[in-house]
């Protein structure tokens, strides 16, 4: 898993508003407690309102509100899969709503490089 996803995924896990525990997050992640101090020490550096220390645990000090649009590559590969698949099938009443949909994630999304007409 590279940094960038862990750190991400770190996040997502410590919006909960408990105590993480360094271990706790190694186990999840699939890496060593070691990788866990150097990804809080990189959050905190980047001003993320990361609290705690080794030994004791880690929390957010504020609630962190992510924007919506804000995906993993995967989550959008699921997503616009899905909206070409419900858009491709003419017999489905959301067929017409799935290819305005996948219009707007394009238009939201452009670093995304959706092609709205690909199959």
């Amino acid at each position: 898993m590279k940094r960038d996803q862990r750190l991400y995924d770190i996040v997502q896990q410590m919006r909960d508003g408990r105590l993480h525990t360094a271990e706790e997050l190694a186990a999840t992640l699939g890496v060593s407690v070691r990788t866990i101090w150097r990804d809080m020490a990189i959050l905190s550096q980047t001003g993320m309102p990361v609290s705690g220390e080794r030994g004791l645990g880690y929390i957010l000090r504020a609630p962190l509100v992510l924007p919506p649009t804000l995906m993993t590559p995967d989550e959008l590969q699921a997503l616009v899969r899905g909206l070409r698949h419900v858009a491709g099938d003419e017999a489905d009443s959301l067929a017409r709503p799935a290819r305005t949909l996948l219009a707007k994630v394009a238009t939201l999304l452009p670093q995304a490089a959706i092609d709205e007409g690909e199959g």
